[in-house]
C-alpha cells in the first residue's frame, strides 16, 4: 500500500508543477527563483502519517502552517474498502460521504490541493 500512496503524492507534486508553470503564463510569477523555491517547498513538504484507520496526507505550507490534503483507508469497513481515497473533513477526520477513488485502482483525479 505504501507504493500506491507514494504514487498519490507524486501525482500531487506533478499537478503542483503543472499549476505553477501554467500560472507563470498568467503573470503570477515573474521570478524563476521564487517559482523554483515554492515548487521545492511544496514537493518536499508532503508527508504521510499513519493512524489506526487511515493514512493522513499532510502538506507543510509556507510560513510553518500545515494542512490535511486527504485520507486513505487502511482497511475496509461497512462503507469503504482498503485504499479508498477520502476528502478531508477536518484535521482528524475524513469526509465519509463517498470515496474519491481508490489507490489500488490507480491514482485517478488527485490535485495538488488535495483529494477531493
Amino acid at each position: 500500500m505504501r507504493n500506491e500512496i507514494e504514487k498519490v503524492l507524486e501525482a500531487m507534486r506533478e499537478d503542483y508543477k503543472r499549476w505553477t508553470y501554467a500560472a507563470k503564463g498568467r503573470g503570477s510569477f515573474s521570478n524563476l527563483d521564487i517559482e523554483k523555491k515554492m515548487t521545492e517547498e511544496y514537493c518536499n513538504g508532503l508527508e504521510v502519517t499513519e493512524g489506526s484507520r487511515y493514512w493522513k496526507i499532510i502538506s507543510n505550507d509556507r510560513g510553518g502552517g500545515r494542512s490535511v490534503k486527504g485520507f486513505i483507508a487502511k482497511s475496509g469497513d461497512k462503507k469503504f474498502r482498503e485504499g479508498d481515497m477520502l476528502k478531508a473533513a477536518g484535521w482528524n477526520a475524513p469526509a465519509r460521504n463517498f470515496a474519491r477513488g481508490n489507490v489500488l485502482d490507480g491514482v485517478g483525479k488527485v490535485r495538488w490541493t488535495g483529494i477531493g
